[in-house]
């Protein structure tokens, strides 16, 4: 800010040595008064040194070269400015205000000292002026371009012009220009630095002469607006008038514009022939319309709607198997036999040339990576991907469409979304398809036979365009955690892949590879160590989760990041290693337990395996018998299935009472009360069938059983061990919970194929196809 322009200031004495202010921000020229600021350290040092001595310090800018630490003379500019601090004030906020004067022109000659600030010796440039009539003429006409900006707008300090009168000095005339103009830093640098004033002079002179027609073209470009504006204001008029007489008409110009307009981008859209027919028909309607009418907008939407839909645009695939496979290693971890699928089902559209007859179903538990899935195929493919979430739809309209006939009608989701991708050929993931509701709107699952239909949604009928689109170049997944609640002629049209939970080892791993460098990132922790043993993340895995994907892990990882980005900013660390004994501190007391199956050994007490949604895990069955009459009572929140499978166990070992050396008259003397424990968790299926039996056997026949042997299966009234489901996910909780042998029906032994090697190695097992096979092993 330019404060004064002092012609007649005493002048300094330069010292020896001078304190040093090097500053791209600022420059100070000679006789002008500035406030600057000043935050870095040096600079106030420097400063507040030279005020308390000789108030002198040289202001000078760096180049590029400059280094703060180390610098030589080839590193600044080749001219600074001698200045005389005037005032220092400290400012409460930090840093100085110093009211500076310039007195004259210096050139560097030695660099002294470089800490606590630079110290440097300096010569006086000496200017000299020549007053002769060219340099005269120079500066009369630089005062009259000053003047003559003045009157074209350009606003000056009241000071300028008394102080200009003054000046008969070519260089202190250009200096104080200089100022008053408000040149950026690189201008003042370059009049800085030019030492000969007259040369100085006439930098100034063309600064001025380029500011001066700026402001003449300014002020013909303001002249031209309002002229024009005004005759803008005279057309408007005009055209309303125009318009108003062609509406009594029934003529108008801009109606016929904009028909030819829609004609032309008709053709630009190659539509198939037919829709292309039906386009046509409706523009010649829209012509005959009445622009004011409610059905001119409907038609005219319409239109937009035929014209915007990608009817022949379509992406070109990518069907590097190589590339699709790498991608999906990548993405997710493990989920071999899926990836499998997904790579065969590429390979046959490389070499058929198309995906027609495939819509792929993806079943499996919450967070296992299914939508993900669908981004990877689409990525793999290099297709536009489009997510369509159809959980709570109850429409059918929502699928289909509104007929025009309706107010406010409009394609359905399927059209929409394919509208707004762009493309006839993307991957379109239709999220949740086994939470599609039914009212009396109608049933929106019906309404997706059409669209899954390999055979049909080549001629897909949406109720608003009302005109075939091809579907067939779509490719359509579903997502599901459930089978069952998916109609039986949608499930048909689907080709299923069931995604099984994750295993303990399967997380572990994702957890390391995928969860922790991406959540660390996520939360801004690249650049600090943090470290998560193997233990810790176990400890994560199996007390702080219970579920069959990895969104409640990748929260408790997340947690753990927040409260370590919190100390790192409250306490300064930057090295953290989390263990099974720390996760305590970040994620407070477990949430969660696994039953063990290390217990005394008690008679009546059977160790059976169950599936749950969140995966396997072990059941105790406990049998127990008291005076009474034949009664049989059953607790821990069975269903009923499971009840049937109690009832048939005692009427097998009823009937068998000999063969088993069993009492008979135990049964007509006492109640037998058998109670699963965790009351408050229902529980349901056939499969603890035979471990409902066994406890029976043990407390009947007063043997206990093994306490390292877990058991499913259902049993028939025949003592037949029949098949269940669930064989991988039972087995690891067995393994988890320390199970060395279990005991399977013989016709699950195929599911053995697909259970990991580490499963095997760790438990043994034993297939049965009857109840007295299971005994000698559980005895």
């Amino acid at each position: 800010m330019l404060v004064r322009f002092d012609l007649f200031m005493e002048r300094i004495v330069l010292p020896e040595e001078v304190p040093i202010i090097i500053n791209k921000e600022y420059i100070v020229l000679p006789q002008a008064m500035q406030s600057l600021f000043f935050i870095d350290n040096q600079s106030i040092n420097a400063i507040e040194r030279a005020f308390i001595s000789h108030k002198t310090v040289v202001l000078i800018s760096p180049l590029d070269t400059y280094k703060t630490e180390y610098f030589n003379l080839g590193d600044l500019n080749p001219i600074g400015c001698a200045c005389k601090i005037n005032q220092l004030v400290h400012l409460p906020e930090g840093g100085i205000k110093v009211l500076m004067e310039g007195h004259f022109r210096v050139r560097p000659k030695k660099i002294i000292s470089h800490h606590p600030y630079p110290v440097g010796v300096f010569e006086e440039v000496e200017e000299v002026y020549e007053r002769n009539i060219v340099n005269e003429t120079l500066v009369q006409s630089v005062i009259s371009l000053l003047k003559i900006s003045q009157s074209l707008g350009k606003t000056f300090p009241v000071e300028v012009f008394p102080t200009v009168e003054k000046i008969y000095d070519a260089g202190k005339l250009a200096d104080f220009i200089a100022l008053a103009l408000g040149l950026n830093f690189q201008q003042l640098l370059e009049v800085l630095n030019t030492v000969e004033p007259s040369d100085r002079l006439k930098k100034v002179f063309l600064i001025l002469s380029t500011e001066v027609e700026f402001l003449q073209l300014r002020g013909k470009l303001q002249s031209e607006v309002a002229k024009e504006m005004g005759k803008t204001q005279r057309d408007y008029l005009l055209r309303q008038q125009m318009k108003i007489i062609q509406k009594e008409l029934g003529d108008d110009d801009s109606l016929a514009q904009e028909i030819s307009q829609l004609k032309k981008a008709i053709n630009e859209a190659k539509m198939p022939k037919k829709v292309e027919e039906i386009a046509l028909k409706e523009l010649s309607r829209l012509e005959k319309m009445n622009p004011a009418s409610s059905e001119f907008t409907v038609v005219r939407t319409y239109l937009d709607y035929l014209i915007s839909m990608p009817w022949s645009i379509s992406t070109e695939d990518n069907l590097d198997i190589n590339n699709a496979q790498k991608i999906l290693d990548e993405d997710h971890f493990d989920l071999e036999k899926v990836k499998e699928r997904i790579l065969e089902f590429l390979a046959v559209k490389k070499l058929k040339g198309d995906l027609k007859g495939s819509i792929l179903c993806l079943v499996g538990p919450p967070g296992v990576g299914k939508t993900s899935l669908g981004k990877s195929i689409a990525r793999a493919l290099g297709r536009k991907f489009i997510r369509m979430s159809l959980g709570g739809i109850k429409d059918e309209a929502e699928i289909r469409g509104h007929r025009r006939t309706y107010v406010g009608s409009m394609p359905g989701r399927i059209i929409q979304e394919i509208k707004r991708a762009g493309t006839n050929n993307p991957v379109f993931i239709l999220d949740e398809v086994d939470k599609i509701g039914t009212d009396f709107r109608g049933d929106p699952a019906s309404a997706l036979l059409e669209v899954l239909d390999p055979e049909q949604n080549n001629t897909f009928l949406d109720h608003y365009l009302d005109v075939p689109f091809d579907l067939s170049n779509v490719l359509f997944i579903t997502t599901a955690n459930l089978l069952d609640p998916i109609p039986a002629p949608l499930r048909d049209r689907m080709e299923v892949i069931s995604i099984p939970g994750y295993t303990e080892e399967e997380k572990l791993k994702i957890a390391e590879i995928h969860l922790i460098p991406k959540l660390k990132s996520q939360n801004g922790l690249e650049n600090y160590k943090i470290e998560f043993t193997t233990n810790a993340i176990k400890k994560i895995i199996r007390e702080y989760t219970r579920e069959s994907g990895l969104r409640n892990l990748s929260r408790a990882i997340e947690q753990v990041f927040r409260k370590i980005a919190r100390e790192i900013t409250q306490k300064g660390k930057r090295e953290f290693k989390i263990t099974d004994y720390s996760v305590v501190k970040y994620l407070g007391p477990g949430k969660y337990y696994y039953e063990q199956s290390f217990y005394n050994k008690v008679c009546g007490v059977a160790i059976g395996l169950a599936w749950t949604e969140t995966g396997g895990d072990i059941i105790f069955v406990e049998s127990t018998k008291m005076k009474g009459r034949k009664g049989l009572i059953l607790t821990g929140y069975l269903g009923e299935v499971m009840k049937e499978s109690a009832q048939a166990a005692l009427s097998y070992i009823r009937s068998n009472s000999e063969k088993f050396q069993i009492d008979d008259g135990i049964f007509s003397k006492f109640d037998i009360h058998i109670h699963v424990p965790q009351g408050a968790i229902p529980k349901d299926g056939p499969s603890a069938g035979i471990t409902i039996a066994v406890s029976l056997l043990s407390l009947l026949t007063g043997k206990p059983v093994r306490n390292d042997v877990a058991m499913t299966g259902e049993i028939t009234l025949t003592g037949r061990v029949l098949p269940i489901g669930g064989i991988k996910e039972k087995s690891l909780a067995a393994r988890r919970s320390g199970i060395k042998k279990v005991i399977i029906p013989k016709k699950n032994e195929k599911d053995l194929l697909d259970l990991p090697k580490y499963l095997k190695k760790d438990i043994k097992f034993i297939t049965v196809e009857t109840l007295e096979e299971v005994i000698p092993h559980v005895f």
